[in-house]
C-alpha cells in the first residue's frame, strides 16, 4: 500500500514538472502564434493559469486583428473558471465595451451579470453585493427579453431577494431579542413593505404587533394607552391583510391584552 502511494506521488510530481517545464518553454519562445495556439490549449485542458497568463502577454500583437476577439474572449473566462470574480466582472464588461456588435454580446452580458451573483457575501455580512447583483440581472433580462438565459437569470434575482429579506429579519430579529421593541416592530413592518410578495408576510405581522405590545407593556403609565391602542390598530390591519392566517390566532390574544390593559388604565 504505502509502495503504491509513494508511486502514485511521484507519478504526479513527475506529471507537475513536465508540465510546468512545457509552459516555461512556451514562454520562453519568440513564436506569438505558437503562444496562442498552446494557450488555447491549455485553455481547453482547463489549465487556466497557464491560459491567461498567455493570453494576457498576446494582447498587443493581436489586439487589433481577427483573433483578438476569441483571445479577449477566453481570457474573461479564465478568470472566471479561477474564481477570480471581480477580474472576471471587469474583463467581460471589457469584451462588451470592445465588442459591442459581437454574436457573444448576450452571452458575455449574461456572465458579467453573473460575476457579480457569485461575488455575494454571506446573509450576515454586507449585501452591497446582493443588490449590485439584483441591479445587473435586472438590466440583463431588459436588455435581452428573448434570451435563453432569462430563467436563470429571474432565479438568480429571487434567490438575492430571498438573501436580502433574511438579512431585515435577522436585524428584526436582533432587536427584538435585545429587549429594543420599537425599533424591531419598525424592521418587521419594513419587511412587509421591501418583499409584498414574501410567504413570510403574516409572520413579520405578527411579530412586529407583538414587538408593538411588548414596547407598550414596558412604557410609562401616560404613554401606555397610546401604545396599546397601536397594537390594536396592528391587529385590525393584520385581520384585513390576512384573514387565513395559522397566526391569527395569537394576533386576537394579544389584540385582547392590549384591549384590557387599555381598560385597566381608564378605570
Amino acid at each position: 500500500m504505502n509502495f503504491i502511494k509513494v508511486f502514485l506521488s511521484a507519478a504526479i510530481l513527475i506529471a507537475s514538472f513536465s508540465s510546468c517545464s512545457k509552459y516555461a518553454k512556451v514562454m520562453k519562445s519568440k513564436d506569438t502564434e505558437y503562444k496562442l495556439t498552446m494557450a488555447d490549449k491549455f485553455f481547453s485542458e482547463k489549465k487556466y493559469r497557464m491560459a491567461q497568463q498567455l493570453y494576457e502577454e498576446l494582447y498587443p500583437v493581436y489586439k487589433g486583428t481577427d483573433k483578438f476577439e476569441e483571445l479577449y474572449y477566453k481570457d474573461a473566462y479564465c478568470f472566471y473558471y479561477l474564481k477570480e470574480y471581480k477580474d472576471a466582472e471587469n474583463f467581460f464588461k471589457g469584451f462588451l465595451e470592445v465588442f459591442p456588435n459581437s454574436s457573444k454580446s448576450e452571452e458575455v452580458d449574461y456572465m458579467h451579470a453573473l460575476c457579480f451573483y457569485k461575488q455575494v457575501s454571506k446573509v450576515e455580512l454586507d449585501q452591497t453585493n446582493t443588490s449590485k447583483s439584483i441591479g445587473v440581472m435586472q438590466t440583463f433580462i431588459n436588455s435581452h427579453p428573448g434570451s435563453s438565459k432569462i430563467k436563470e437569470a429571474t432565479e438568480i434575482i429571487d434567490k438575492n431577494r430571498i438573501r436580502l429579506e433574511m438579512k431585515e429579519v435577522r436585524a428584526a430579529d436582533l432587536y427584538y431579542k435585545v429587549g429594543q421593541y420599537r425599533a424591531a416592530a419598525l424592521c418587521y413592518s419594513n419587511l412587509l413593505g421591501d418583499y409584498p410578495e414574501s410567504l413570510n408576510g403574516d409572520l413579520y405581522k405578527l411579530k412586529s404587533l407583538v414587538s408593538y405590545y411588548k414596547f407598550a407593556k414596558l412604557s410609562v403609565v401616560d404613554k401606555q394607552t397610546e401604545r396599546f391602542t397601536k397594537v390594536v390598530t396592528e391587529f385590525q390591519d393584520f385581520a384585513d391583510r390576512f384573514p387565513q392566517s395559522t397566526h391569527l390566532k395569537e394576533a386576537q390574544e394579544y389584540n385582547n391584552l392590549s384591549l384590557n390593559k387599555i381598560k385597566e388604565i381608564q378605570l
